[in-house]
């Protein structure tokens, strides 16, 4: 399972642990996504876990952590990340001066200088919104159920999910710091999208009622599953694609489903909690972050 290929068509490296998204992000956008390398956990979570509850030492994160503040600060002086307390569902926080970490939200928005977004995962999508003005940016830990709108433990779909929230914080945020309103589709048509790393579509098998959730909400969401035997291979960057699509935005970056960008497949690169909760007893988090400076 072990591959040294990493996305650098589609990313460039700053250093071991970190790689900066290559979009035509606005002036003063920042956005960095961690890799595993340059912490000091041990394994299974060695190197770069920013992962508070998944059983790492509590030291060890907190240094993991300040390493990744330290680049931050680097870039924007006073630039704090949030890490946020992810539950699989679709609400977004609008982070201010007070926002502190553990707040049960899965996506973040930001329009004050040095709010860092921060979303952690180990085979979920992470997404990253920016407006093409500069004064707005956000991100979301976009699983299969947040994706989808169904939250863990929800026994219906949501009328929206966690792409669709963060969109809609997105627009009120900028409305705020704008006083104007504009509407859906021309904030669609300004707004830029990049899609991290996750499991690929070759590792991702699920079953038929995660097909019909989405297929439910989309018939076109037949085409990111290939039958597997009794079950299904799900594309999870491509039903994303598909919900922004929906929604107007079409300058979407970053992964495209190309193997350098799967969780499972690149275990030097990135961790996988899908790939190794099982046989190693638990997996690190890496970050995908967003701020202005």
């Amino acid at each position: 399972m072990r591959s040294s290929v990493h996305p650098q068509s589609a990313l460039v490296g700053v250093g071991s642990s970190f790689l900066i998204p290559d979009w035509p992000a606005p002036t003063g956008v920042h956005a960095l996504c961690t890799m595993r390398s340059g912490g000091v956990s041990a394994a299974p979570w060695n190197s770069l876990n920013l992962g508070s509850h998944v059983g790492d030492a509590p030291e060890a994160v907190a240094e993991n952590r300040r390493r990744l503040s330290q680049a931050i600060d680097a870039l924007t002086p006073g630039a704090r990340p949030v890490f946020l307390n992810q539950v699989h569902g679709c609400e977004a926080l609008r982070l201010d001066a007070q926002s502190c970490d553990g707040l049960a939200f899965d996506a973040s928005i930001a329009h004050e200088r040095g709010r860092v977004c921060t979303i952690m995962v180990a085979d979920c999508l992470p997404v990253l919104l920016a407006h093409e003005s500069g004064l707005v940016v956000g991100a979301a830990h976009a699983g299969w159920r947040g994706l989808a709108g169904l939250p863990a433990g929800a026994q219906r779909p949501q009328a929206t999910g966690v792409v669709e929230r963060l969109f809609a914080r997105l627009g009120e945020a900028l409305e705020d710091v704008t006083g104007r309103r504009q509407g859906a589709g021309q904030l669609a048509r300004q707004t830029l999208a990049w899609l991290g790393p996750c499991i690929g579509a070759q590792a991702f098998e699920v079953g038929n009622e995660v097909r019909a959730v989405f297929m439910a909400h989309e018939e076109k969401a037949a085409q990111c599953f290939t039958a597997s035997g009794a079950r299904y291979l799900a594309d999870l960057q491509a039903l994303a694609r598909q919900r922004l699509a929906a929604l107007g935005i079409h300058q979407v970056y970053g992964n495209d489903g190309g193997p350098g960008w799967c969780t499972v497949s690149n275990e030097s690169a990135f961790f996988s909690h899908r790939r190794d909760a099982a046989r190693l007893g638990s997996s690190g988090r890496f970050a995908v972050c967003i701020w202005l400076g």
